[in-house]
């Protein structure tokens, strides 16, 4: 991996393989950012962590590898997790794994889901450099209670201080068949006592995964990925919910509604994660599933990308997710057409009427009564499995849309982030066509730091 690759506007792999972002950090004045990272190709495998870091979440530097598989307990993969601040260092958490039957074939794939999982922690004194080898340790040993959780199927812890001390969320496999989350609590951050645990019943995947709860705007909000949750056979199955909950931190009761919402209404964004910026909003990220690899003559191949920073707010129960202010700000230089703008793409700002279409390259974006339909057809891999066309539920609060335009990613903001449309693009041509459109402007980013 090259050291100090510059990026901006949305995230890239740096070559090879991305996938969750993990450890999403405001830390001594600069954003971290993590992700699994596989880099020898891109294809899924040894799970390793990147390392990127922002003064502004536009401009990005990707620094290195932070960690890697070092020990018994993560020999076969550092999957996700988060991280916090505390007395100065930066602490990560994650899930290390270890292969009982490895794939003779491929060392780094797993036979007959034959392994198990524990939590880790390693710290930082500076948030830049992480001893592999002798700073690592294990939070939660493999669980051994079958009644409890999953010795395979438990991961990605989140923790957050609350008012009493640490606590920690956990994915995990119920006995059966059912996802769940385990809660746990921590005084000192190493010795860690189960408290409780939270469920739904059928219907919403056999295994969680990435749990995140957090509050904004006064309210309780878990997001979490439900594994083989859309069963229509279609690609992918694993999809991303949220919802507003009842928290009561003394016990870790945790009490589910029945109602949800899709984090991102184009089905491609996967395994979020969120933090606190600078000025106090929450925010988040989300990893962009892309079925193909990206040729590019200066670096590796690449496979996997970013969504642009979203700020969580909640108003009358419902959750949005409105594209950083930052980001807006960036996205603010005048163009006539979208081939004035540079490699990080450019935005769209206009009111759509009913019936009215914006064809973005092939890439379509439609208003249908109140619904805003996306449709990437003509820009998408081949192959039935895949799904082409999206919608979001009926809007309530106008049709004003924000379009960012990337070269393999566009992000459709619906009134402010109401709704939002993600959608992975390849193959899309420079012409941009606008029918029923009104209050047209164009934008690209005013500073790049990829020169």
């Amino acid at each position: 991996m090259e050291q100090h690759l510059r990026q901006s506007g949305h995230l890239k792999a740096p070559g090879n393989w991305m996938n969750d972002p993990n450890g999403f950090i405001y830390y001594q004045g600069k954003y971290h950012l993590f992700y699994q990272y596989f880099p020898y190709a891109p294809i899924w495998g040894t799970m390793h962590w990147g390392h990127a870091i922002s003064e502004d979440l536009v401009n990005w530097e990707h620094v290195g590898i932070a960690l890697f598989p070092s020990k018994y307990g993560d020999q076969n993969g550092c999957f996700s997790g988060s991280a916090i601040e505390h007395e100065g260092k930066m602490v990560l958490f994650y899930t290390g794994v270890h292969y009982f039957e490895p794939d003779e074939e491929n060392i780094h794939l797993c036979l007959n889901d034959q392994f198990e999982s524990c939590q880790m922690t390693i710290a930082s004194e500076d948030g830049m450099h992480f001893d592999n080898f002798g700073g690592k340790k294990i939070a939660i040993p493999p669980i051994s209670n079958d009644s409890h959780g999953d010795r395979t199927h438990t991961r990605d812890p989140k923790v957050w201080k609350g008012s009493d001390g640490w606590y920690m969320v956990l994915g995990c496999r119920s006995g059966n068949g059912r996802g769940k989350l385990l809660f746990y609590r921590s005084e000192d951050l190493e010795n860690w006592s189960y408290v409780n645990e939270a469920s739904k019943g059928d219907g919403w995947g056999w295994m969680w995964e990435c749990p995140d709860y957090f509050e904004a705007s006064g309210a309780h909000v878990l997001i979490f990925s439900p594994m083989r949750f859309l069963k229509d056979g279609k690609w992918e199955e694993n999809q991303v919910i949220c919802m507003t909950v009842d928290f009561e931190e003394k016990n870790c009761a945790m009490r589910l509604p029945d109602t949800y919402q899709f984090l991102d209404y184009g089905l491609d964004l996967y395994a979020s994660q969120s933090t606190v910026d600078e000025e106090g909003r929450r925010i988040l990220i989300a990893w962009l599933r892309m079925p193909e690899a990206v040729e590019q003559k200066e670096t590796a191949p690449w496979r996997g990308m970013f969504c642009l920073p979203r700020v969580v707010e909640v108003r009358d129960g419902h959750i949005y997710f409105r594209v950083h202010p930052n980001v807006k700000k960036q996205y603010s230089r005048p163009l006539t057409n979208g081939t004035e703008a540079g490699p990080e793409g450019y935005r769209i700002s206009l009111l759509l009427e009913d019936g009215g279409c914006v064809d973005v390259g092939g890439y379509r974006i439609c208003r249908r009564g109140n619904r805003i339909c996306t449709d990437r057809t003509r820009v998408y891999c081949e192959g039935e499995n895949y799904r082409m066309v999206f919608e979001t539920p009926d809007v309530r609060e106008g049709n004003r849309l924000d379009i960012y335009v990337d070269e393999h990613m566009v992000e459709v903001y619906v009134n402010d982030g109401e709704y939002v449309i993600s959608n992975a693009v390849y193959g899309m041509s420079k012409e941009l066509q606008i029918c029923g459109g009104s209050e047209v402007e164009l934008f690209g980013v005013i500073a790049s730091v990829t020169e």
